[in-house]
């Protein structure tokens, strides 16, 4: 193995932002990512390590802000910033709006820390300490590290990407809060920040060092997403610093375009795509193993895999087909993306982006997931545990990239057997499973009722109509007066949708009256079409609820293609 050439040495943070180093953070890094509450935490933190001002600033206790990683050659000011470019983005920050608010001449003595000022014997241009990505650094320039860049950012309106706008808010946070100091405060924390914050800085002139360098700190728990990691491993493989750029930029568009949080789950279902088992160590390693190992030329993983693995994503996230169809056929996709998301787990969605991205023909998508969309609710009905999930869909992964997933004997098909046990399922007592009970109604519902309709009411309960626990003497213990009658009460016959919170008292109140006051909305009709069916009912009986079981089992074989 090759020797590792590192240095480690901690470093004030007058020693960091000063002429030894050209901080330069990489195009291929994260975007800046610090929120409010983390700006908010580590201003609070420095007052209070600084005390009251009354003690002199040489004699402060020490505050260690962490680890930095860089690339630098020794005979180079040079350095590319592997690791910590967001605490030294926010530092940055800081020190800007300290030298807007201390005063003039203590503000002055701050610019040093912001950017070496040019020399007109030298004919140098100023040289800023900390250079972003290039998608950032215009803009961190002129309204952070300039002298007039405060004050611009203030009165800034028009909207941001996500790093630009975590940027202007940090900076308004730390004005308004240094707003509330006295002056002499303020210089006290410039001067406390400069000289007595530390950092270890720790360097290696080999970019494939500081990788391993980077990925073992950050390994070990620094908040950094395994997406962060990955995108400096497999871009930093492109050997052409243009091409470099542009898959940094392919990259964060997507990002960006799908949200940071989606776009760090997506790897977990593409390790699975590849993986086809359950996770057995970090999703980080699995990756790094199973998938960046098999894809070696890294412009292809970024453009096979992980471009197009978040389209596909972003797609069923939205429930949207993007592709070219008919109305009806993409109307179908879409219903049944919607039916898949109210599931309750994700283990389908690897399945799904395969489906998604290896059929541009509309036709053969909704044929899978029509069989995708009954597989899982299969699944979720009968009650399958998750290591029975994932090896059912691991099948199926690997049946989809074969192209047999729905041939005869198919793993998205369900067998013979598998279709009984539904039905035994679904024609036994739903309402005790309560996580299958809201899934299956909404399902029986659109199909009895208007198959466009949208479920997005904010709360949506399931209700008897014979009561769990019926009053002695009433009604209901006249119409259901044994036991044997009484069992139908958590079967699908039974039960019903509605949008309201459940009422304990009104669940007891004889047939009549539950409709009246209960089931009916205050237009006058319910939501639901089963609902609405149980508001046609003169009375309830055990012949009612046997023909709704009956019909509600029929349809539910309509609806899954069950024979």
């Amino acid at each position: 193995m090759a020797r590792m050439d590192i240095k480690g040495e901690q470093r004030s943070i007058q020693k960091v932002f000063c002429d030894d180093f050209v901080l330069r953070v990489p195009h291929y890094q994260r975007p800046y990512a610090w929120k409010l509450e983390n700006a908010q935490d580590l201003l609070a933190d420095l007052l209070s390590f600084m005390g009251d001002g009354s003690t002199r600033v040489d004699d402060l206790p020490p505050y260690f802000l962490g680890s930095i990683v860089l690339v630098k050659d020794d005979a180079k000011f040079d350095a590319d910033v592997i690791d910590g470019q967001q605490r030294l983005t926010t530092l940055t920050i800081l020190l800007a709006t300290l030298r807007a608010s201390t005063g003039d001449d203590f503000g002055k003595d701050l610019t040093k820390y912001l950017y070496q000022p040019g020399s007109l014997v030298e004919g140098t241009p100023d040289q800023y300490r900390l250079r972003l990505r290039d998608r950032d650094a215009e803009f961190f320039r002129e309204f952070v590290q300039a002298e007039d860049g405060p004050a611009k950012l203030k009165a800034l309106t028009r909207e941001l990407p996500d790093a630009q706008r975590r940027i202007r808010e940090n900076a308004l946070l730390f004005q308004r809060e240094l707003e509330a100091l006295s002056i002499d405060r303020r210089q006290h924390l410039a001067s406390y920040l400069v000289r007595r914050c530390f950092l270890v800085v720790v360097s290696t002139q080999d970019t494939d060092s500081a990788y391993r360098i980077f990925s073992v700190l950050n390994d070990r728990g620094l908040d950094l997403s395994h997406a962060d990691i990955l995108k400096a491993e497999i871009i930093g493989k492109i050997d052409d610093e243009a091409l470099q750029k542009d898959y940094a930029r392919k990259w964060e568009e997507v990002e960006e375009e799908i949200g940071r949080d989606a776009f760090k789950d997506l790897f977990g279902h593409l390790r699975m795509i590849y993986r086809r088992a359950k996770l057995g160590e970090t999703v980080l390693a699995e990756f790094r193993k199973y998938v960046v190992e098999e894809w070696s030329e890294p412009k292809k993983l970024v453009d096979d895999v992980i471009v197009a693995g978040a389209w596909a994503y972003d797609q069923i996230r939205r429930c949207n087909w993007d592709g070219d169809t008919d109305d009806r056929t993409r109307a179908k996709i879409e219903e049944l993306l919607e039916w898949l998301k109210r599931l309750d787990n994700e283990d389908w969605v690897p399945a799904a982006i395969r489906i998604m991205q290896s059929n541009a023909d509309a036709a053969r998508v909704l044929k899978h997931l029509e069989a995708l969309e009954r597989l899982a609710a299969f699944l979720l009905i009968t009650r399958s545990n998750v290591n029975e999930r994932i090896r059912r869909y691991a099948s199926v992964l690997g049946a989809i990239k074969d192209g047999v997933a729905i041939a005869a004997g198919g793993p998205l098909l369900l067998t013979d057997d598998e279709e009984k046990a539904l039905v035994v399922a679904l024609d036994g007592k739903i309402y005790l499973e309560p996580k299958v009970r809201v899934y299956v109604l909404l399902r029986l519902d659109r199909a009895l009722g208007d198959r466009g309709a949208k479920y997005d009411i904010d709360t949506i309960t399931v209700e008897h109509v014979l009561p769990q626990n019926p009053r002695d003497n009433s009604e209901w213990l006249i119409n259901f007066p044994t036991p044997e009658d009484r069992a139908c009460t958590h079967r699908l016959g039974n039960l019903l949708l509605l949008s309201r919170r459940k009422n304990s008292e009104a669940s007891n109140w004889d047939f009549g009256e539950k409709k009246k006051r209960y089931f009916s909305s205050k237009r006058g009709v319910s939501t639901f079409a089963l609902t609405s069916q149980v508001l046609n009912e003169v009375s309830w009986t055990p012949e009612v609820v046997a023909r709704r079981q009956t019909k509600a089992i029929d349809t539910l074989k309509k609806v899954w293609s069950l024979k």
